[in-house]
């Protein structure tokens, strides 16, 4: 009985060392991945420059508009609360300060394109990492339902 007890505690610290040496096939191919994306990242133009993929290439920001903030709000809360919180991190980045952080462009490409962007861009794919592989769900948002969501974020600085 001692004997197959000892047999058993070794065999067991065997297959508990030959499991933790080593990596697998999928962690080099992560590791590669997480590599080529910091690459991309420092290669990447100034953040405020890059306007991302998509059909925004320009968006002129005014005094802010209450009313399309206040519409961007019930949108953002109907379409983006889910993955998204205003006061913190959660399954994706608050939105709070984004424009302090990214153009205005890159927002809304990133709101009405996600999964280009997430293929494409580096800052996007960066997210991706840094949000643990959550990809953005396309909600199919209008460019018009776009703009009013980032009007809300402007409320959020």
């Amino acid at each position: 009985m001692k004997r197959l007890l000892n047999f058993l505690i070794i065999g067991m610290t065997v297959g508990l060392l030959a499991s933790c040496g080593g990596s697998t096939d999928k962690n080099d191919e992560t590791a590669g991945d997480n590599a080529e994306v910091k690459s991309m990242v420092e290669e990447a133009p100034d953040p405020m420059e890059n306007k991302g993929i998509g059909p925004i290439s320009s968006v002129t920001l005014g005094e802010l508009d209450q009313d399309m903030a206040n519409l961007g709000e019930e949108k953002f809360k109907a379409l983006c609360s889910a993955c998204h919180k205003t006061d913190k991190k959660f399954i994706g980045p608050s939105p709070a300060g984004v424009l302090d952080r990214r153009s205005p462009e890159w927002v809304m490409n990133m709101i009405m394109n996600p999964e280009e962007m997430i293929q494409k861009d580096p800052i996007a794919k960066q997210l991706l990492i840094d949000f643990n592989g959550a990809p953005m769900a396309n909600q199919n948002v209008s460019e018009e339902d776009a703009r009013a969501i980032l009007e809300y974020f402007r409320t959020l600085n």
